[in-house]
């Protein structure tokens, strides 16, 4: 029973905005349905002939089809107590929502009702019932009881039986479009599960990332203070150097310079000794000579 209801919301018309506009347009009329002889007759002619639908509705299953769904409406919007409900499962909860408060009204044009059955032969025409026999006892009853209300009960059932048929047919296909939208959602839902999966797998490999790296900027500083420190010293080592060859020079130039003169008073000495020296032989070979 409650798929079958699920299902019944377009049981009359082709498609889903053709049941808007019906709506839109039941609820801008509804000055038409004054409750006169006729008046909802004339109406929902009025309302099919605008819709181009005279030719596959009949008043009586547009009537039905607005009741049903004002019944499925009241059903969501109040239901017993003690019985949960799920008006999102229903597709035309929030217009007729829309409808039953009064925000629909003047979203469709304003029509004039026909009056007459001049122009009948436009509109879809309702089916009569086969006629059987009866028996006395049945033709009784009928005598006690209103006649054209009996009359009128038994079109609208036949009618309804037809309604029922294409319902059923209605409902079958719309289970199907369910099963694949469902199915559809299914997979929907694994490939966000998967990328969810995807998203937190690449989020921790960020995390780790992040954190090598957070590491090897430590050793970095670490190393670059070594280096600051190791290049201190190599200036220090590089300023004592020079110190240290600039005294070299200076002790190297004063060794040359020492050297230089005890050189030149070796000489000087060396000379007067080759000069006491000539000196002896020339005497010693005058003296010679004399003896």
């Amino acid at each position: 029973l409650i798929r079958f209801r699920l299902f019944s919301d377009s049981l009359f018309l082709v498609s889903n905005k053709e049941i808007e506009d019906l709506v839109k347009l039941r609820v801008s009329n509804k000055y038409l349905f004054s409750g006169k002889r006729n008046s909802s007759k004339w109406a929902w002619r009025a309302i099919l002939k605008h819709m181009g639908l005279q030719h596959k509705m009949t008043h009586c299953q547009a009537s039905k089809k607005w009741e049903n769904m004002k019944k499925r409406y009241k059903e969501l919007k109040s239901p017993p107590e003690g019985v949960k409900v799920f008006p999102e499962t229903w597709p035309y909860f929030s217009l007729m929502d829309d409808a039953m408060e009064g925000r629909l009204e003047g979203n469709a044009p304003i029509l004039k009702a026909y009056s007459s059955d001049n122009n009948k032969g436009d509109f879809l025409p309702i089916p009569k019932p086969k006629k059987r026999k009866v028996s006395s006892m049945e033709i009784s009853s009928a005598s006690v009881a209103d006649g054209p209300e009996i009359e009128v009960s038994r079109i609208c059932k036949d009618s309804e039986q037809r309604v029922k048929e294409r319902e059923i047919e209605v409902m079958e296909r719309e289970r199907l479009v369910l099963q694949r939208e469902r199915a559809v959602l299914e997979r929907e839902i694994a490939v966000l599960d998967r990328d969810r999966a995807l998203l937190e797998r690449e989020r921790a490999t960020i995390e780790r990332e992040r954190a090598t790296m957070e590491r090897e900027k430590a050793v970095m500083e670490r190393e670059r203070a070594m280096v600051e420190k190791e290049r201190d010293a190599v200036c220090r080592d590089q300023l004592a150097l020079h110190q240290q060859k600039a005294k070299l020079k200076r002790i190297s130039a004063t060794t040359e310079s020492t050297e230089e003169a005890a050189e030149d008073n070796s000489k000087v000495e060396e000379s007067d000794t080759t000069d006491r020296k000539e000196r002896f032989l020339i005497l010693f070979k005058k003296l010679v000579e004399k003896l």
